[in-house]
């Protein structure tokens, strides 16, 4: 039965004053649009191709503001009040939900096991009632090394996790707490804490020196014992592991701890993290069934220990579910980089976009540091709940599978209740094994309409937009400090291997039926919430434009025309003052975030070199895959877990330099500065002869040139710093196409 509804409020929502920001976005937004019409009225009168081309480019970056405006028109600022949740149910009338937390990994060499054991440790300690947390451990890439490492993370664990409550320790994942640049050791402390302190990092010490020292050998031991699962078995083709490596005593005080490898057949499909968050749901449900459950990237540990506790105060303190179905926590990063040189710390769209989807139907669903209601995930649609129905599909077992078990666990939670009546999680083994093996889904609704959705390598927000597209709302919770902490990459080819990937996605939700554009047709997706989703739907459509608006200058001042308004005319003041006015109030916006003038410039050349290279080839990816020339492949980036002693070094000539490979993501930026190199060379040549280019053309190319900076330093940079001359070679005769094309079309 679910508690009474708290007599007093849990959380607290504001409407931020930004007056001052509408007004100079609407500003924007008119320049834009006079330049639009200015072209239409005069495109008669110019140069036909480059005047219709900026043109059809300029109208794509108007819709496009138009996105982004309306996403951050109504930012809204939450509070929530923990102490008050502890009051409420602290006082012996009601009880603490459970809460099934999922964390998931997939390959130990590019996500080390330390890694995922920090995280399973901040997830164990945090403050809540142990006996109400389940931490589940997927590990698609079936390691006996992960495995040991979780077994003496847990040994680790039963002093770790009394240490941390008996002294309130703010943060809880080791490798944060003990770090020896800045360890969090306080100097007023008594001499009891000391001594356990000093013991504690000793232990922790000792399970870091474990895990290296096994992590050297090709398998750990000899794999006996609880490892000889692990013996003979391929990565891609094995049978269900499954672990209870730590289950919940009184005496200790730590959370029960599970791990799971799902079956793999080689002719069976996966679904990459969409398919492991199934199987977590699913053996969740038969052991443990909690009402609410965490997912969890393996490099995001627990920054506030009371981030349970937040996310309970929005999933228990709402008059109505529809409008709290997931809460989501804000990605902020650990040890990033300083003034965020490749662009991937998102602070700026944080704070700003997704504080103003949270004004309209809620944040997206961003995969990791989200808390959801089981029943939604189950498919229930907010109506359901409307007229106390069980279940929109009378066929349990079409829906959900053929275990007993866990058809008896959806009716319990499908009910509504916060409190399963049947303990589950003993002699349950066998029932998760049945939910867990690769077959179970065969003739289901599971990534269709259960669960998290199939078909896209970006499954949480295609998942989100099914949530939303319902008609269920999401809430945007960023406390103080931040709930989780995560890690991002630190080198080029990572950084933008990852937003290929996203890229990839996106176009794979923008053209399935279950788009965001579907959804607000025929579903409960607000027009607004709809236009959200779309901003990041048109990234792997964005290359086209971003690239013909970067090639534009240098196609007039080889062909002799202009596609800007000359100096001596009075529409030069327009695109000049959209120019100044765009790039000061994106300034502003960093300043105002704390961040800082060479952050906001990383940023704005970075997002032209993932448009250029990453979202031009995961449109092409994504056609490939459309077109089935080419199965889906879901990309894992590696995880650093440098400290932060590592990323404070003063060496600007090293840290955070832009880094190539021999990967054809690089080809597009490096054929853009050459094109638009070799146009100012050209013009600087013929600039006493009579031309129609004007100062325009050469000042849009040498930005160009500008955002390309790190390109231009990696023509001149040797090993890692320097652009591959397989590279430069691609590009250069694609650069030499250009100019014939160019040549042959005036």
């Amino acid at each position: 039965m679910a508690p009474k509804h708290p007599p007093f409020p849990l959380y607290e929502i504001k409407i931020r004053n930004n007056r001052i920001s509408r007004a100079i976005e609407i500003i924007i937004l008119f320049l834009l649009l006079s330049l639009i019409t200015y072209r239409l009225f005069s495109l008669s009168t110019h140069h036909r191709i480059p005047w219709l081309l900026a043109l059809i480019c300029e109208a794509w970056f108007t819709f496009v503001w138009i996105i982004v405006v309306s996403s951050k028109w109504n930012q809204i600022q939450t509070k929530t009040y923990p102490q008050r949740l502890f009051q409420w149910l602290g006082d012996g009338t009601s009880e603490f939900p459970a809460v099934d937390m999922f964390v998931t990994t997939a390959d130990p060499e590019l996500e080390p096991p330390i890694i995922t054991v920090n995280t399973v440790l901040s997830l164990l300690a945090v403050d809540y009632p142990a006996n109400k947390l389940a931490c589940y451990v997927s590990d698609d890439g079936a390691s006996p090394l992960t495995f040991y490492s979780l077994v003496e993370a847990s040994k680790f664990a039963k002093l770790w996790v009394p240490f941390c409550k008996k002294y309130n320790v703010a943060v809880r994942a080791p490798f944060r707490h003990f770090n020896s640049t800045n360890p969090v050791f306080p100097q007023d402390s008594s001499l009891d804490f000391q001594h356990e302190w000093n013991k504690m990092k000793d232990e922790y010490s000792k399970l870091c020196e474990k895990i290296d020292e096994v992590s050297q050998e090709s398998m750990p031991h000899d794999l006996v014992g609880e490892l000889s699962d692990f013996a003979n078995i391929d990565r891609r083709d094995h049978p269900t592991i499954i672990k209870v490596i730590c289950e919940h005593k009184e005496s200790d005080g730590v959370p029960h701890l599970i791990y799971i490898s799902r079956e793999k057949r080689p002719k069976h499909p996966h679904h990459f993290k969409a398919g492991s968050m199934n199987v977590l749901t699913r053996v969740s449900g038969v052991m443990t069934n909690a009402p609410f459950m965490l997912n969890l990237d393996c490099d995001f540990h627990v920054n506030d220990p009371k981030v349970v506790l937040h996310a309970m105060c929005f999933l228990l303190g709402v008059k109505d579910e529809k409008d709290a179905e997931f809460v989501q926590f804000p990605q902020n990063f650990y040890g990033g980089l300083k003034d965020d040189p490749y662009g991937n710390q998102m602070k700026i769209i944080m704070k700003y976009l997704f504080r103003g989807t949270a004004g309209i139907q809620g944040p997206f669903y961003m995969g990791t540091g989200c808390f959801h209601r089981r029943k939604v995930i189950y498919g229930m649609w907010p109506h359901v709940v409307d007229n106390n129905e069980k279940s929109t599909d009378k066929d349990q077992w079409e829906m959900f599978g053929k275990s007993k078990t866990f058809a008896l666990s959806t009716t319990q939670i499908l009910s509504g209740s916060l409190y399963p009546e049947i303990p589950i999680f003993p002699n349950s083994l066998e029932a998760a094994k049945e939910v867990a093996s690769c077959v179970y889904e065969f003739g289901t609704a599971w990534g269709q309409k259960v669960g998290l959705l199939y078909g896209s390598a970006g499954e949480d927000t295609k998942t989100g937009v099914s949530i939303h597209g319902k008609g269920w709302k999401s809430v945007y919770c960023d406390p103080n400090p931040p709930g989780f902490l995560g890690s991002s990459p630190t080198g080029g080819p990572a950084a933008l291997t990852q937003q290929k990937r996203w890229g990839t996605a996106a176009l794979d939700i923008l053209i399935c039926k279950k788009s965001p554009i579907i959804w607000a047709l025929f579903g409960r997706l607000h027009f607004r919430q709809c236009l959200a989703y779309l901003w990041i739907m048109g990234w792997p459509i964005r290359p086209f434009f971003e690239i013909c608006y970067s090639l534009l200058p240098a196609y007039c001042i080889i062909n002799n025309s202009h596609f800007q308004p000359k100096l001596n005319e009075a529409a030069i003041v327009i695109p000049a003052s959209i120019f100044i006015i765009y790039n000061l109030y994106g300034l502003f916006e960093y300043i105002e975030t704390g961040e800082s003038l060479r952050a906001w410039w990383n940023n704005q050349r970075m997002l032209r070199v993932y448009a250029s290279g990453s979202w031009l080839f995961g449109f092409l990816s994504g056609v490939v895959k459309v077109f089935g020339l080419s199965e889906a492949v879901f990309e894992v980036t590696k995880k650093d877990h440098s400290s932060d002693e590592a990323l404070d070094k003063d060496d600007d000539s090293k840290v955070g330099r832009f880094t190539f490979d021999e990967s054809p993501l690089f080809v597009p930026g490096t054929t853009i500065l050459l094109v638009n190199l070799a146009a100012l060379f050209i013009g600087f040549l013929d600039f006493k002869q009579n031309k129609s280019w004007s100062l325009g053309e050469a000042i849009c190319s040498v930005w160009v040139i500008l955002m390309y900076w790190a390109f231009l330093k990696g023509l001149f940079g040797k090993g890692k710093f320097g652009i591959p001359l397989s590279t430069v070679l691609k590009s250069g005769g694609l650069a030499l196409l250009f100019f014939h094309a160019c040549k042959s079309v005036h």
